[in-house]
């Protein structure tokens, strides 16, 4: 063997090691994506905010909650409903709330709910109204008016959405 030729063998084999050193990584790579993918834990749908109850309220069932509600209204239920880029639709809920029972409110919970045709709620959602830090609300005082809104997520297209409720579903007085 001539050393020309061994010259060339070197510098073969030394043109083949930054291939095998790709090929090597490659390898590690896909492996470590393959071991991720069967031990991540599995994706969970977004729940929305946690439902909030007022604690201490006045419920139904109550006779001084039966007797609230004869004194109180809610008025102008209507909703709108946009569709999101993930694939869902998300409804707003509004009402107005009219306090008429002589005493100031500082406690408002309401529920908002989406129901079929057979009147069961596909999705709903309990709200403390008062106080409401978030836009400054600490009472509603006698004779006033509050406009509420609830917004609703994760309706499926093919949910039927026949009609919607908002009630008081619980109330503390000063």
């Amino acid at each position: 063997m001539s050393i020309t030729e061994q010259n060339i063998n070197k510098e073969g084999s030394r043109n083949r090691l930054p291939f095998i050193i790709a090929a090597v990584t490659a390898v590690l790579l896909i492996a470590g994506l393959i071991y991720y993918q069967r031990n991540r834990p599995a994706a969970t749908p977004y729940a929305g905010p946690p439902q909030q109850r007022l604690e201490g309220a006045l419920r139904a069932g109550s006779p001084e909650f039966e007797q609230a509600m004869k004194l109180m209204a809610v008025d102008g239920i209507e909703a709108d409903e946009g569709s999101r880029v993930v694939g869902d639709i998300v409804m707003t809920l509004r009402a107005t709330v009219r306090n008429f029972t002589g005493r100031v409110i500082g406690g408002l919970e309401m529920r908002a709910a989406v129901v079929d045709l057979e009147g069961k709620p596909i999705k709903e959602r309990y709200v403390i109204v008062v106080p409401n830090a978030a836009k400054s609300i600490t009472e509603l005082e006698n004779n006033r008016t509050l406009p509420v809104s609830v917004t609703i997520e994760g309706f499926s297209k093919s949910d039927v959405r026949a009609n919607i409720q908002m009630e008081v579903t619980g109330i503390k007085f000063r």
